[in-house]
């Protein structure tokens, strides 16, 4: 399959499900609940809590800080510890998401994403009929911290999958890494991957009115450097925990890791729960080094930006694949002849879209008037063409082709992004709006040069039986 096929479609919860537990930061007793929602909605939080019940749009540019967690906020009002049930949506494919929560923060639950995964799955899910429309990486992309050392760098991919490696200068937590290889070992590999803290951060962690909620069964601690029991004492006193005897470097929690790895795990449930703020489903595979929030929530940035800039990825174009339509096929389909055949072949086509190429010459013969001395393709003309490569999704779809003809009815929000001259390679998509009814069919239709949109328009087409 092409990497760019938009076969599959949005998905959302087939039916609504509530969590509730103690807030990390805040020690509020927190409810949250996570509900189906429409197609294109994304993830957005609600705070019920809050007079209005303003929401929140949970995506990169709306992150307004990474310390210790994710915080999105929007008019003032924010949510924080959102990364790991971001993590489970965006693991389990789920793209229209409501949640309602009731405080300034997600709920720790046992500091992983544990109970988010297996809420989702017994929740089931709905597909929906808008196509799922991912981000593809097309080249390297890097973003590095050179102070921490931080790295993060994506590479073309089929799919998503990512190689984490952490570092700190501990003598218990030293190296590790972590690899997904498929969303699909998400459940069983990451989701029950907890948080960690060291007990030396414990201290500063406090004096920023942070880990209220924190204790030993929603986070491991990680004791890797001597300090006075006394001290211990009054730390655990802080933030509720009997005291322990601490004779050795080592995990101090009783319960024991769920792999040997299982930090390394967490940070790599941490970028997926980051890069989810994207808001598209991505196709890459990343390569992190020393990751953390912040520079998680950079490189989710980077991507909404072009994201933003550019409504729609140029489809992947490989001059050496064989068509799916050659231009036999097309004359079959298409009445258009010499000089009016404005489509070369078909190199996708799917249920409710097309992609189609065509190969600009200085021989074409519109050239010879428009205009001479600089050859400009007329853009009328690749309106036309726009028209043609969409008549052949829905020519390709009745029988007897050759008996109808496609009219258009109107031409909608059309706009020339730069001039196509001899030379450029033209890749057409077009996407129905809305099913076909009664013959009538609405598309939007989009001129790529390379990866750069050069065209787009909005059409509105009726197939008649030939007479």
């Amino acid at each position: 399959m092409n990497r760019n096929s938009t076969m599959q479609k949005q998905k959302t919860l087939a039916a609504a499900f509530s969590l509730q537990g103690k807030g990390l930061h805040t020690g509020l007793e927190i409810h949250i609940t996570f509900r189906p929602a429409p197609e294109n909605h994304g993830y957005r939080i609600k705070r019920v809590d809050i007079e209005g019940q303003p929401m929140i749009e949970a995506l990169a540019e709306n992150v307004v800080n990474t310390q210790r967690g994710t915080v999105v906020a929007k008019n003032g009002v924010q949510v924080s510890t959102v990364e790991h049930a971001m993590a489970a949506l965006y693991a389990w494919e789920i793209d229209n998401c409501l949640i309602e929560v009731d405080a300034p923060e997600f709920p720790i639950l046992d500091g992983s994403a544990r109970f988010f995964s297996e809420a989702i799955e017994k929740a089931g899910q709905v597909e929906q009929n808008a196509p799922r429309d991912y981000y593809i990486v097309r080249h390297k992309i890097e973003v590095t911290d050179p102070q921490t050392g931080s790295s993060l760098v994506i590479l073309p991919d089929e799919k998503f999958s990512a190689n984490v490696l952490i570092s700190y200068d501990s003598p218990v937590l030293f190296n590790q890494y972590a690899v997904l290889n498929d969303l699909s070992e998400f459940a069983a590999g990451v989701a029950t991957s907890r948080t960690f803290v060291f007990v030396r951060e414990v201290k500063m962690l406090l004096e920023n009115n942070l880990i209220k909620g924190g204790d030993l069964d929603n986070a491991i601690v990680i004791y890797d450097e001597r300090m006075p029991q006394e001290e211990l004492d009054r730390l655990a006193d802080e933030v509720g925990l009997p005291h322990q005897d601490m004779k050795e470097l080592g995990y101090v929690n009783d319960k024991p890791l769920v792999y040997v790895n299982e930090p390394a795990r967490h940070k790599l449930m941490d970028v997926i729960g980051d890069i989810a703020l994207i808001g598209k489903p991505l196709r890459g595979h990343i390569i992190a080094t020393r990751p953390g929030h912040k520079i998680n929530n950079q490189l989710a940035r980077m991507i909404r930006k072009e994201v933003k800039l550019n409504e729609i990825q140029a489809p992947i174009y490989l001059p050496e694949q064989a068509p799916v339509m050659d231009i036999n096929r097309i004359r079959e389909l298409l009445p258009h002849r010499y000089p009016f055949l404005l489509v070369d072949k078909i190199i996708e086509i799917g249920g409710n879209y097309i992609v189609g190429i065509k190969n600009v010459t200085v021989n074409e013969p519109f050239f010879q008037g428009h205009f001479p001395q600089e050859p400009v393709m007329p853009g009328v003309l690749l309106v036309e063409a726009m028209a043609q490569t969409g008549g052949l999704l829905v020519l390709n779809s009745v029988d007897e082709p050759e008996r109808y003809s496609t009219y258009f009815m109107k031409i909608d929000n059309v706009k020339f992004r730069q001039k196509i001259v001899p030379g450029d390679t033209l890749i057409f998509r077009l996407e129905l709006m809305a099913p076909i009814r009664r013959g009538i069919s609405t598309m939007k239709g989009h001129v790529f040069v390379g990866e750069k949109v050069a065209c787009e328009a909005e059409f509105m087409a009726q197939i008649i039986k030939n007479k």
